[in-house]
């Protein structure tokens, strides 16, 4: 039983029992850094979740979030009502999308997003009069959120497995494999499947880049069997791969593009599909037509969308989306001496401003969850990085100057160092 004086938060993604009275205290941030409850400070390195791509405390979005409260602070988008932030941001974004005829519908994160976009593309071919159309493709080692569709066609074996039968109809393809996928469409039967869901750059999964060529031929055998591609851009958006919607560093165009994190710089909870205009189009022709009946209470929220809209604002202002393809050189080349660490199998960078460091199996096996104990020797470097299943991530704030970049290499290296230390 839990004890009487022990947390009653439970956490994501937690071994609770290590967890409850050993949690890391955030108190306060600024810029690229946080604040332990301590007095402590820390660089983060991984923009939280990959998200507070503009830094922490951005005085034009606590303004923005501030004038709203004032005016309106809450209320639904369902039926016809609507609110002046919540079609001024789906403007914005459709405008920016590489989608066309663009729409965009609202959610409150990445995990409605991935389960909006699952249930559209079921539906517009329910529409379309292929009713049997209905099997969804995702990748081994992509992550869709935890939600029910983003789980069964998530391919990291730890997320999907303990929890029963998932989502029938949907499968895993070898993430770097074009002939993997096509073998499986013509194993399904291409008249049955509905989508392909892809992240330009793999994320949680392992920071895991695409092989040459292996995006635009995704979308080209979509495209040749009519099958949706969508993708999940829910962490290479917004400047991550340096574009508006990391998607743009290909020469695709994508049916849906699912959204979130730093939509809103990460200030705020967040998301929305990008859906093309020939998948939206039966519900806008005509009244009495189908109705998506399907969304989160906080669609549109006035707030939530005004953050975003002054995010926007920053973003453009401050040239920051460029920067995610600006630094990936120097992010790559201040990790690069850590491919000479006998505890490094390999360092994945180079597209975009993000990066995985994959341990090698001999520092797994020594050290029990290698992954976490290289995260917690890094924090004691002063340095926040992400876990991931064989090493850590970083993906720090598009604000970070370079300076920083080389604390972010230094950190790893000690870390790496104590990391190895422990073994003997």
């Amino acid at each position: 039983m839990p004890g009487e004086s022990g947390t009653r938060l439970w956490h994501p993604f937690a071994d609770m029992a290590a967890v409850d009275g050993a949690e890391l205290m955030l108190d306060a941030a600024d810029g690229c850094w946080v604040t332990d409850a301590d007095g402590a400070r820390y660089l983060d390195a991984s923009a939280s979740l990959w998200c507070c791509n503009l830094g922490h405390r951005v005085p034009e979005v606590n303004a923005a979030i501030a004038a709203q409260l004032d005016r309106l602070d809450s209320y639904s988008t369902f039926g016809d009502y609507t609110n002046a932030p919540a079609e001024q941001l789906a403007a914005r974004l459709a405008t920016l999308a590489p989608v066309d005829d663009a729409r965009v519908f609202l959610t409150s994160g990445g995990g409605d997003s991935i389960d909006t976009a699952a249930k559209l593309a079921r539906a517009h071919f329910q529409h379309m009069g292929q009713p049997e159309r209905l099997h969804i493709v995702g990748r081994t080692h992509g992550y869709h959120g935890t939600h029910g569709f983003g789980t069964s066609i998530g391919g990291i074996e730890a997320n999907t497995s303990g929890w029963g039968p998932l989502m029938p109809h949907t499968s895993s393809v070898p993430y770097d494999s074009l002939p993997a996928l096509e073998q499986e469409l013509h194993r399904i039967g291409p008249e049955r499947v509905a989508a392909f869901f892809c992240e330009p750059v793999i994320g949680a999964g392992g920071v895991l880049l695409p092989p040459e060529g292996y995006v635009e031929g995704a979308a080209a055998l979509c495209r040749e069997h009519g099958v949706l591609f969508v993708v999940d851009a829910v962490i290479c958006a917004f400047g991550r791969l340096g574009t508006w919607y990391g998607i743009e560093r290909f020469d695709v165009r994508p049916d849906m593009i699912a959204f979130a994190k730093g939509v809103s710089g990460g200030i705020l909870p967040l998301g929305g599909v990008v859906v093309s205009g020939e998948i939206a189009q039966p519900y806008f022709a005509a009244p009495g037509g189908p109705i998506l009946r399907h969304g989160p209470t906080y669609s549109g929220h006035p707030v939530c969308c005004a953050a975003a809209l002054a995010a926007l604002d920053v973003y453009e202002r401050d040239l920051l989306i460029p920067r995610g393809q600006q630094l990936e050189g120097d992010l790559a080349a201040v990790l690069e001496p850590l491919k000479q660490h006998p505890a490094v199998a390999e360092v994945r960078a180079g597209l975009g401003l993000l990066a995985g460091i994959g341990l090698t199996e001999a520092a797994r096996a020594a050290t029990p969850n290698a992954p976490g104990a290289l995260q917690r020797a890094a924090r004691h470097e002063g340095v926040l990085v992400r876990a991931l299943p064989d090493g850590i991530a970083v993906s720090p704030p598009l604000t970070i100057a370079q300076d920083d970049l080389r604390l972010i290499g230094d950190g790893i290296a000690a870390a790496l160092d104590a990391l190895v230390a422990t073994h003997h």
